[in-house]
């Protein structure tokens, strides 16, 4: 799973009845930020060729 996804009220699992949704200035600070896992993103090349070095070590 790509670790450097920003926090956004679009891919935000509470989405549907959040209270604050889209109205906070910056979401990355809100505390019931949680990912959606249903929402499928993709994934970082960098990572796969980190871990393919890793293995090949």
């Amino acid at each position: 799973m790509n670790r450097n996804i920003k926090p956004s009220c679009s891919i935000c699992a509470w989405r549907g009845t959040c209270n604050k949704k889209f109205s906070i200035k910056d979401p990355s600070k809100c505390i019931d930020f949680s990912l959606d896992v249903t929402i499928d993103l993709p994934e970082d090349e960098d990572d796969d060729k980190k871990e393919k070095d890793k293995s090949e070590k």
